[in-house]
């Protein structure tokens, strides 16, 4: 899925009046991933709580209704007024960015609802260990979303911001419409299952205790994306960052999507003690090595002028732009792993609160210190953006491994989980301990 931001970057930037087109596309992607904030975790609770019959029609209608909400706010947020509002009075955008942005907007319209839908189908193959059928998944995206933008690239005189709404549209209906087909034996088999009667009933109550901290994670963390934009637009060279961040937000993403997927792996395979942590530990470990050390590879060698230049088809002035905020968001991969295992052991061991106070103090973060350095010392918009996520992000990882440890503690994991060395309880004197 991460190559469906630098592809489609590929493509607007080939089209005409790349830097306008390139900043409306970002832009309106941030406002439609912001609006699906509310109903992106629903992977995580359809994972974690979907068990039989009673269960999976409980957090179904659940999935409908947030359907329905997220949808309304993007046709508020289309509204003239409100849309005029939000991206020319307090973002600043040029008129011609935002006339682009609406359009793009209006294109995205089923994007939030078609996210929410197949997310919870996504789920329920995760938790039946098909996840195969996940990736085929996204293969039908991918190529849904690559035959719309060349088709409307090649033949239609179509402005770029509109051909990558339109793909984005059209690829993830696609997924949608792919995931409940495959699910269908999962489904089957859900209803053929009673329920436990020692298990507690799933109720909307319980669903939204355990759910609602999810959400606000995912707004949290996913708000921070207008924000910087807004900030952004009153930046030095604002109209340059804002068209080459997408495209490094692409670059990163494709070596971030390794890790982005191991929370509901960690979900899945951790065992109810907590029994395989170690396990899922030691693979958390080399895979971020290996996504940060991949992310290097571009960054920091003549890979990035191919990639900038070439591949997405950057002037050579944008290129420069993207180069150093690039180099700087070298740890965010490795971060991008560590944050998911940590989630994945908050999230099956049913303590969801914390992980939204880290994405607060992750967001809380980046604001700061982008504020600090766009206002302060008058850095580059797309380089001081890049320096807050890192920062950000280390604050939020750091903030969980307490709470993680307490989950593991609980169920007697921790003591052999060498990553932590966390001191052991005395029993009594140490003369009487038995010796290992």
């Amino acid at each position: 899925m991460a190559i469906e931001g630098p592809f489609l970057a590929a493509v607007i930037a080939r089209l005409p009046e790349p830097t306008f087109n390139l900043a409306a596309w970002g832009v309106a992607f941030a406002f439609a991933v912001l609006v699906e904030a509310p109903i992106i975790m629903i992977m995580s609770a359809s994972t974690a709580l979907v068990e039989d019959a009673a269960s999976f029609f409980k957090l179904r209608n659940y999935t409908y209704a947030l359907n329905v909400i997220v949808t309304g706010v993007m046709v508020v947020v289309l509204v003239p007024p409100i849309f005029s509002f939000i991206v020319e009075d307090l973002i600043g955008l040029p008129q011609e960015i935002a006339r682009l942005t609406f359009g793009g907007l209006v294109l995205l319209l089923p994007w939030p609802a078609a996210i929410g839908y197949r997310r919870f189908f996504q789920g329920l193959l995760i938790r039946d260990s098909r996840t195969r059928l996940v990736a085929y998944g996204t293969v039908i995206r991918l190529s849904s979303m690559a035959l719309t933008a060349l088709v409307l690239y090649s033949r239609f005189s179509i402005a770029g911001a509109y051909v990558g709404a339109a793909a984005l549209s059209v690829g993830v209906c696609a997924e949608a419409l792919a995931s409940r087909l495959m699910a269908r034996g999962t489904v089957r088999r859900l209803l053929e299952t009673a329920s436990s009667a020692a298990s507690e009933p799933l109720s909307y109550r319980r669903i939204t205790g355990f759910y609602y901290p999810l959400a606000l994670t995912s707004i949290l963390g996913l708000a921070v994306h207008p924000m910087v934009t807004f900030l952004l637009g009153r930046a030095r060279y604002p109209v340059e960052s804002l068209a080459v961040l997408p495209v490094v937000n692409s670059l990163s993403f494709i070596f971030r999507a390794l890790g982005l997927s191991y929370q509901e792996v960690t979900i899945a395979l951790l065992g109810k003690g907590q029994e395989h942590a170690k396990e899922l530990g030691r693979f958390a470990l080399g895979l971020a090595i290996a996504s940060s050390l991949g992310l290097a590879l571009v960054g920091f060698t003549p890979l990035a002028r191919v990639w900038f230049e070439t591949v997405s088809g950057l002037t050579r002035e944008l290129a420069d732009f993207a180069i150093l905020p690039t180099q700087i968001l070298l740890p965010i991969p490795a971060l991008a792993v560590f944050i998911s295992y940590q989630r994945g052991i908050l999230v099956q061991g049913r303590l969801t609160r914390p992980i939204t106070w880290a994405t607060a103090i992750e967001v809380g973060g980046i604001l700061l210190v982008l504020t600090a350095l766009t206002r302060g010392l008058d850095m580059v918009g797309a380089t001081a953006a890049a320096v807050a996520f890192v920062v950000g992000r280390v604050a939020g990882n750091g903030y969980l491994v307490p709470p993680c440890v307490r989950v593991l503690r609980q169920s007697g994991v921790a003591r052999f989980f060498p990553a932590w060395r966390l001191p052991r309880k005395r029993s009594g004197p140490r003369s009487l301990r038995s010796r290992d």
